[in-house]
Parts: structure tokens; C-alpha cells; sequence
């Protein structure tokens, strides 16, 4: 299993990790790792086992509140937050959570008296023992713990004319303001912190160079024959975006367009950007978002004979997308076109900025049971929710905003914990349709419709469903997996079942291919 599948309101759990000589060879000091959180920042130390950042146990008891107990003789160490545990052994290749299975990037070690873990284990196995949203960031050397703001940005120059053009891009987008001090202009982020993809840039045009002031600030240092600047942002898919500070020279015109976020300078006002309103619902489903889970650095799950989550889900969701398109002329979007991680809140985040009427997730599960196989389709649980959230859930909050123009306007406030919770129903429905169009073409397990409180689904604005089209951790299904023939039955059953769920929206009959 993995992260996308945690339960994260679940009970007990228990982590087998990946087998290990019982004292670390070669172990060499890294780079350390920025930990940062609402309560401020720290830093942690790593060593380096292979190509794998490996982090000492004791610092994250620190950070994450842990305790920990040893059993030497069982080469094991316990590991608990708050009611909940996970045991780190030396003779396991899988995670067991739950009765399901998660692989890390490398077996634990010990340095000494020390054990030390796998880096990706902040962002597998500890959100799903302490209910924090918890995000490694490796190539930045960052863990992000609970909801935090930081966006990764990456600056680069152009010329556009006489003007010299910084570029900023945001993922996720980010209110900004700027500001002039002197021969340099501040962008300052409202987020806790940024995640620069570059140390500094080198200088072209009217700008000298462009630097990482702190953690909200870059400073843009200008040339002599400034004259003024104007800034603006453009959106891009997937809820990034771009700024555009324009650096112009001495007498050009300092016409500012209308900027997303706001914009200071001199003599300028700076307008606050309106929230979105809420969006009517249609009867119709004009867009999709299927998300294949994993990416990148998170493998998800991975076969005795070396199938990978990531793959097989990938390859379902493309062939899941042109289904879709060609037959029915609806907008499918992916959360990831590629071998890329996407955070787990960001996918739910394509979905709700895109406007989807659906959305759907593709894993591929595992069990410490080689017999366990069948797919298995899943919905929200609200079992995770306080009963505050819940009734948040029923009656929205508002809030009263102003318009262009003058005037006001009352909207609606979704919370991301209670969105998905306006749309438990709706799930169930095309969840149910999606059990039952499988069922037609492919093995089901015992336990083929749930509930669970997945956090790709949690904020879903819109009826959303999670399915586990088979166990790659089963010999025979894993072998199934990677076949065109099993895929095909797959996305049929999921096409069928938008057919049926469509049909009941709209009264009109149901298509077939």
C-alpha cells in the first residue's frame, strides 16, 4: 500500500521495512535536511547508505513527537505516536500497515547504537500514524510537516525589448507582493516558507542579479538605467503560476496591468485579489480528472518480480483518457502526465481548479497475504472527521466579499476537510457502478466496495473514488497487471460505469461503445 491509500483515521499499524545487515556499512555524513512547520525551523542531520539519504531515528523522535523501543532480538524497533504503531524489522522487504504493504527506498540500518531509516519513511509510514500531513521534498532537502505553504520556484531572465523580464514560476501559485527599496526590488511570498530551484541568477539587461533574501523574500537587484517596474502573474495548469516583474528602463511607460495577487510600488495602491466564488454544480459531466497514484520518487507498491505501482497506473489512467475522449468528447485531465511526484493534496487541487465533475484514482494494492488479489473500489470515510468538521460539512460558513464595481456578494466557504464530505453520496453511487462493471470483466476480493479516509480524497470537490485494480504483491495478479488484456478490461469497466453514472444525471439513455 502507500500513502495515497493510508487511512489515515485507521487503527494500530504495523511497518515491516526491507531487510538490512545489522550494523550500516559505508555510512557517510549528506547534506542536512530543513524541517519546517507552523512552530518554525529545524535542521536534521542525514548520512548517505548507497544512493539513499538515510535519517537518524532519534532526530525525528524529536521533531514528530515519537517514542521508541528496541527489541535486539528480534532486530526490531517500535515506533508510536499517539496510540498508533509501526515496527521497523531488519529481515522484511515490505511495510505491513494496516494488513497492507508499503516498500521503502532503502532497508533501515544502524550506525552504531543508532538506527537510521530511508528519508521517503517521513512521508510513507509516519503521516499514517500521526494524522500530519507530512511531504520530503529530497531533491531540496526539505520535510514540510502539517499545512504548510511552500511553493518551489524557479527564476529565469529574458529580454522583451528594452525591458529585462524576471520569471517566476510558482507550483503552487502563491499571493506575492513587490516593492522597491532603493536599486533593488523585493518579491516577497505569502507562504511560511519558498523552495528556491536555484541559488541566485545571473544578471542581464537591468538586472544585476536576482538572489534568495530569506525564506518569503527574492531580491531583484537592478542595473543602472532603471527606471521603473510592473508586475503582473499569469495562471498554469495544475494551480501553478508565473510572475512577471517587467524592469524597465529610464522614461518607459510604467503601465501596470492589473495583477492576480498584490502589487506594490511607489504611489501605487495594491488591490487584493478576490477569492473564487462557488460554482454552480451541472447536471452533466463536462471534465474528468483521472489521477494515476504515485510518481517519481514514490514507486507506491512493487511486485516480486519488479512490476511498480507507478507504472502499471500510469499506463491505465493514459489508456483510461483516450477511451474517455474518443468515445464521449469529455475533458480528461491527468494529475500527472509522466514519471513526476505530485503531492497528495495537490491532485485533489488539479481536480477542484479544473472545475472536474469527477474524480478518479488508479493504485495497485498489496498484502503481506501472497493469496490476497481482486480489485477493490473505495469512497470517502468521514470516520477522520471531528464532529465540528462535520457540521461544517453540512452548513458551509460564508463570507461576505467585495465585488468589481462596488457592491458585495455573499459566497459559500468549502473547507478542504469537509469538501468531499458534500459529495459522500454521489461518491457512493459512481463507486458502486464501478464495483459492479468490474465485477463483469475481472476478479473482485471479499471486501470489493469500502469506505476509508484517503487523503486524495479528502478534499475532492466534486464525487471522487479511489480503485485498487489488483494486488501486484499476489505472483499471479502481478503478472496479470502488466498485461494489455487486463488494463483493457479495466478501463472498459471504469468507461461503462461513467456511462451508467452520466445516464442517471442527465435521464438520457445509456451509451455504449
Amino acid at each position: 500500500m502507500k500513502i495515497h491509500g493510508c487511512r489515515l483515521a485507521a487503527c494500530a499499524l504495523a511497518l515491516l521495512v526491507p531487510a538490512s545487515a545489522l550494523h550500516a556499512q559505508n555510512l557517510k555524513p549528506a547534506s542536512p535536511y530543513t524541517v519546517i512547520s507552523r512552530e518554525g525551523r529545524r535542521m536534521i542531520q542525514a548520512v548517505v547508505s548507497g544512493e539513499q539519504d538515510m535519517l537518524r531515528v532519534e532526530d525525528l523522535v524529536a521533531v514528530f513527537q515519537l517514542s521508541v523501543r528496541e527489541d535486539r532480538g528480534n532486530n526490531a524497533l517500535t515506533v508510536t505516536h499517539a496510540g498508533r504503531t509501526v515496527v521497523l524489522s531488519l529481515d522484511q522487504g515490505l511495510a505491513s500497515i494496516g494488513g497492507r504493504l508499503v516498500s521503502l527506498a532503502a532497508p533501515p540500518a544502524r550506525d552504531g547504537a543508532r538506527w537510521v531509516v530511508p528519508a521517503d519513511f517521513v512521508s510513507r509510514a509516519l503521516p499514517l500514524i500521526s494524522d500530519t500531513r507530512t511531504e520530503l521534498r529530497r531533491s531540496s532537502r526539505l520535510i514540510l510537516v502539517g499545512e504548510v505553504r511552500v511553493p518551489r520556484v524557479i527564476a529565469r531572465l529574458e529580454q522583451a525589448g528594452a525591458a529585462t523580464r524576471v520569471m517566476l514560476d510558482l507550483s503552487p501559485g502563491a499571493p506575492y507582493t513587490v516593492s522597491q527599496e532603493a536599486r533593488r526590488l523585493l518579491i516577497k511570498f505569502d507562504a511560511d516558507a519558498f523552495d528556491p530551484a536555484f541559488p541566485s541568477v545571473a544578471g542581464q539587461g537591468l538586472v544585476e542579479s536576482v538572489t534568495v533574501a530569506d525564506p518569503t523574500t527574492i531580491v531583484v537587484s537592478l542595473a543602472p538605467g532603471f527606471g521603473s517596474f510592473r508586475a503582473s502573474a499569469v495562471p498554469l495548469d495544475a494551480g501553478s503560476a508565473r510572475v512577471l516583474v517587467d524592469v524597465l528602463p529610464a522614461g518607459a511607460a510604467a503601465q501596470a496591468p492589473t495583477p492576480p495577487g498584490p502589487v506594490s510600488q511607489p504611489g501605487a495602491a495594491r488591490p487584493e485579489p478576490l477569492p473564487p466564488f462557488a460554482q454552480a454544480s451541472s447536471p452533466s459531466i463536462r471534465t474528468i480528472v483521472i489521477d494515476p497514484g504515485h510518481g517519481g520518487e514514490e514507486i507506491g507498491t512493487r511486485g516480486v518480480n519488479g512490476a511498480m505501482e507507478k507504472d502499471i497506473t500510469l499506463d491505465v489512467a493514459r489508456r483510461l483518457k483516450a477511451a474517455i475522449e474518443a468515445r464521449l468528447g469529455i475533458r480528461v485531465l491527468l494529475t500527472r502526465e509522466g514519471d513526476r511526484l505530485v503531492p497528495l493534496d495537490d491532485r485533489a487541487s488539479i481536480a477542484n481548479n479544473n472545475k472536474a465533475d469527477l474524480l478518479i484514482s488508479i493504485h495497485v494494492n498489496a498484502s503481506p497475504r501472497r493469496d490476497a488479489r481482486g480489485a477493490e473500489v473505495f469512497y470517502l470515510s468521514l470516520d477522520g472527521l471531528s464532529a465540528d468538521t462535520r457540521r461544517m460539512s453540512e452548513n458551509p460558513p460564508g463570507k461576505t466579499v467585495p465585488t468589481l464595481g462596488g457592491g458585495t456578494r455573499d459566497i459559500e466557504l468549502i473547507l478542504w476537510e469537509t469538501a468531499q464530505a458534500r459529495h459522500l453520496a454521489e461518491s457512493a453511487v459512481l463507486a458502486g457502478f464501478i464495483e459492479q462493471e468490474l465485477r463483469k470483466s475481472i476478479e473482485m476480493s471479499l471486501r470489493a466496495l469500502q469506505q476509508a479516509s484517503f487523503r486524495v480524497l479528502v478534499g475532492a470537490n466534486m464525487p471522487a473514488v479511489l480503485v485498487e485494480i489488483g494486488f501486484v504483491s499476489n505472483p499471479d495478479q502481478e503478472a496479470q497487471l502488466i498485461t494489455d488484456g487486463y488494463k483493457d478490461s479495466v478501463v472498459q469497466a471504469i468507461y461503462d460505469a461513467i456511462i451508467r453514472y452520466r445516464a442517471r444525471l442527465t435521464g438520457a439513455r445509456q451509451e455504449r461503445h
